[in-house]
C-alpha cells in the first residue's frame, strides 16, 4: 500500500495538479486574510485571531479536495487500466486507501504553509505572543478531520463516472449536504434540530478547543463510510 501512496504522491507532483492545489489553497487564503477588505480580513478586525481562516478554509476546500480526488479512479475507468489495477496481487481495500491517502497527504502539505500564520498572529498580538493556543489547535485538528471526510467523499464520487468533471461535481454536491445541508435546512426550520448530522456544526465544536471524542467519531466515520461504499462500488465492476 505504501507504493501505491508514493505513486500516488509523486502523480501528483509529476503533473501541475500537485503545484497548482497548494499554490490555489494558500493563495485565495492569503487574499481573503491579508489583502482584499471584508469580514475575513484578519489586519481589519483589529485584533490578532486565525477564526476567519478557520471559516474559510472549510468551503475552499470544498472545491478544492474534489479536485484532487476526481481522477482517482475515473481517470484509471477513462485510460482502461482500472481493471488492470485490480487485477494486481493487493487487496482492494488496500488499493482503495492508497489512492484515499495519497490525495489527504497532498492536502495536508498544502495546509502546512499556514502554520506561518500562528507565527502573524503571534507578532500582532499585543503584547507580542497573545494568541488563543487552545482554539487555534482545535480548529487544526478539526481542519485535519474534516479533510479526511472531504477526501473520502471525493474518492468515492471518482469511482461514479469516468468523467472528472462530472467526479469533480458530485463530490462537492455532497461535501456541501454534508458539510451545510443540514445546518442550512434547520435554519429553515429550527423545529427539525437536525444540524448535529452535519460536519458544521462538529467542526465548529472542536475549533473551540475543547476536543470532544464524538466530533473525532463523527468525522471518521464519514471518512470510513464513504471508503466503505468505495470498496463495495469497485467490488461490482469486477
Amino acid at each position: 500500500m505504501l507504493t501505491l501512496i508514493k505513486r500516488e504522491i509523486i502523480s501528483f507532483f509529476a503533473s501541475p495538479i500537485g503545484y497548482l492545489v497548494i499554490a490555489i489553497f494558500l493563495i485565495i487564503n492569503g487574499l481573503f486574510l491579508w489583502v482584499f477588505s471584508g469580514d475575513y480580513n484578519i489586519l481589519d478586525a483589529g485584533f490578532a485571531d486565525l477564526s476567519p481562516f478557520f471559516d474559510l478554509a472549510p468551503w475552499i476546500l470544498l472545491f478544492l479536495i474534489p479536485t484532487v480526488t476526481m481522477r482517482a479512479f475515473s481517470d484509471e475507468k477513462k485510460m482502461g487500466t482500472l481493471e488492470l489495477l485490480l487485477t494486481k496481487p493487493i487487496s482492494l481495500s488496500k488499493i482503495v486507501l492508497g489512492k484515499y491517502f495519497g490525495a489527504t497527504i497532498l492536502i495536508i502539505i498544502a495546509l502546512l504553509p499556514t502554520l506561518l500564520y500562528i507565527i502573524t498572529i503571534s507578532n500582532l498580538g499585543s503584547p507580542t505572543g497573545n494568541w488563543d493556543v487552545g482554539s487555534t489547535l482545535g480548529s487544526y485538528i478539526g481542519l485535519l478531520f474534516l479533510i479526511f471526510a472531504y477526501a473520502a467523499i471525493g474518492v468515492f464520487a471518482s469511482t461514479l463516472s469516468q468523467n472528472q468533471i462530472v467526479a469533480f461535481i458530485i463530490a462537492v454536491f455532497l461535501c456541501f449536504i454534508l458539510y451545510y445541508g443540514f445546518e442550512g435546512l434547520a435554519s429553515m426550520n429550527t423545529a427539525l434540530g437536525i444540524e448535529g448530522f452535519g460536519m458544521k456544526a462538529h467542526f465548529d465544536s472542536v475549533a473551540r478547543g475543547v476536543l470532544d471524542t464524538r466530533d473525532l467519531i463523527y468525522f471518521a466515520s464519514i471518512a470510513i463510510l464513504f471508503i466503505g461504499l468505495t470498496v463495495l462500488r469497485l467490488q461490482k465492476e469486477q
